[in-house]
């Protein structure tokens, strides 16, 4: 397991969408804006499904995603990946979806996704691009 490091967890308090992606069974990418990911104490990353469909049925079939934390003010930018376990009850799910209701009262909320983060990646520019980080 990667840990997020005080410094991504800084950059992803000013990022206000992520492009998340995941891929079907047989490999179909699918990348879609989300803006309710949420890193928690553990290590962990909460994503908020309130209006996924594709993305849904991917995570399904192929529990894994990855998506990227950059914003104009980040020195670095770094890819995060991850394995998948969706619910729709129980006290975690609770939580997320009275976040979501505090963001915006419609959101559905239909799932929490939660990451286990398991690879960190720099993508920015130069000679670290790539690499991963341990």
């Amino acid at each position: 397991m990667a840990k997020l490091t005080p410094e991504i967890l800084e950059q992803m308090k000013k990022q206000k969408v992520y492009s998340l992606a995941t891929a079907s069974k047989d490999g179909v990418p699918n990348v879609v804006p989300v803006g309710m990911l949420i890193p928690q104490e553990d290590g962990s990353v909460w994503i908020i499904d309130n209006y996924f469909d594709k993305t849904l049925a991917n995570m399904q079939e192929n529990p894994k995603a990855a998506f990227y934390v950059w914003n104009p003010d980040c020195a670095e930018s770094w890819q995060i990946k991850g394995s998948l376990q969706i619910e729709d009850s129980g006290p975690d799910y609770e939580a997320a979806a009275i976040y979501a209701h505090m963001i915006k009262e419609t959101f559905p909320a239909k799932h929490l996704v939660k990451m286990n983060v398991e690879e960190i990646y720099y993508v920015t520019p130069g000679d670290h691009a790539g690499k991963r980080i341990e």
